[in-house]
């Protein structure tokens, strides 16, 4: 049986509440925190910056799965090593150097992933997958919360299983936007690992539930 990991995304938490819902996260069935970092230039939004996340890695107890939706992002992973990251993502489409900037990461301890956003090709990671340990493909157009989902993520999960496993790499496949009850299942059958939910999760009635059920959900 697989079990597929579930990530809230904490961009969709009551930030007057923050710590309520980062122990929430603690206490549920979640595996991961999710957290997106963003700059407002290499996407249309800013996010929380250097001291939130310091101030969820002291009172999260799993795995911190960030994810930079920044320009030049190889300025900033000596910093988000400190600060308790565990797993590093940055956009193949922010970084000139990707191979260089995977093994930055990874000298400091960290994960290292890679996003694809909705245009990009998963063909372009073939020859570096076995440095890679997660691709984050964005089944959303990344910068908001909330928008729908792209269909057509689908397809580009089953080609990414292929090339990670033509090379005997150890990849793991995450799913970023627009994740609910509707697509989960699908997504792990096509061959997703890692779920992130955001408001899914944060604007359910019952945060808990909702992750338990997802859990089952996708325990395929």
């Amino acid at each position: 049986m697989k079990n597929t990991i579930i990530a809230p995304s904490v961009l969709a938490a009551d930030f007057a509440n923050l710590q309520r819902d980062i122990e929430m996260i603690n206490n549920s069935q979640a595996d991961w925190f999710h957290i997106d970092i963003m700059d407002g230039v290499f996407v249309p939004n800013i996010s929380f910056g250097m001291p939130v996340l310091e101030a969820i890695t002291k009172h999260a107890k799993k795995t911190i799965d960030v994810h930079l939706m920044i320009i030049d992002p190889d300025r900033y992973i000596k910093t988000f090593a400190t600060l308790g990251s565990n797993i590093l993502t940055v956009h193949y489409e922010a970084c000139t150097h990707l191979h260089r900037t995977l093994q930055a990461i990874k000298a400091e301890g960290m994960k290292a992933g890679v996003a694809l956003n909705p245009h990009t090709n998963v063909s372009v990671l073939e020859d570096i997958i076995n440095d890679i340990d997660l691709v984050c493909i964005m089944s959303v157009n990344p910068g908001f919360g909330g928008q729908s989902f792209i269909e057509n993520t689908y397809a580009k999960i089953e080609k990414l299983k292929s090339i990670i496993t033509r090379n005997g790499a150890s990849t793991l496949i995450e799913i970023d936007g627009g994740v609910t009850d509707k697509n989960a299942k699908q997504l792990v059958q096509a061959g997703a690992d890692i779920l992130v939910a955001g408001n899914y999760v944060f604007k359910a009635e019952n945060p808990t539930q909702t992750i338990i059920d997802l859990k089952k959900l996708t325990s395929i």
